[in-house]
């Protein structure tokens, strides 16, 4: 069972920066940001598999950037979420995930049916 760690929401303005950090307890093939706000599904917004391929929402490209540090072991990985140029469009709770076997790619980093590990969620919230 892989454990989830999600550290660095919290409250912004407009055209602010937020870093959102997730710590995995054990070794993840793919990692990536959920978001979901109240009343609207849940919505990929980056993915990350091992080898550093990365995948973004639409809505995010060219304002977040998803990145990872694997531990000298490669046991482990942390990843992170730098938010730029945020809006109150991206106010939501945002979840990290973790999925386990192949490394995935494109629309299936974005995809919460290839999850299998959650994170509690931290809370974003961007003031107009």
């Amino acid at each position: 069972q892989v454990q989830l760690v999600e550290s660095g929401g919290g409250s912004v303005q407009a055209g602010g920066s937020l870093r959102l950090s997730c710590a995995a307890s054990d070794y993840t093939s793919n990692m990536a940001w959920f978001r979901q706000a109240p009343g609207k599904e849940r919505e990929g917004v980056a993915g990350i598999n091992r080898g550093d391929v990365t995948t973004y929402a639409d809505s995010v490209k060219g304002r977040f950037t998803i990145s990872q540090d694997i531990s000298q072991d490669f046991a482990k990985n942390t990843v992170y979420l730098q938010m730029n140029g945020l809006n109150p469009e991206d106010s939501a709770t945002y979840y990290c995930a973790a999925a386990m076997g192949g490394w995935l790619r494109g629309g299936q980093l974005l995809s919460d049916d290839e999850y299998s590990f959650w994170g509690q969620g931290t809370q974003v919230t961007v003031a107009s």
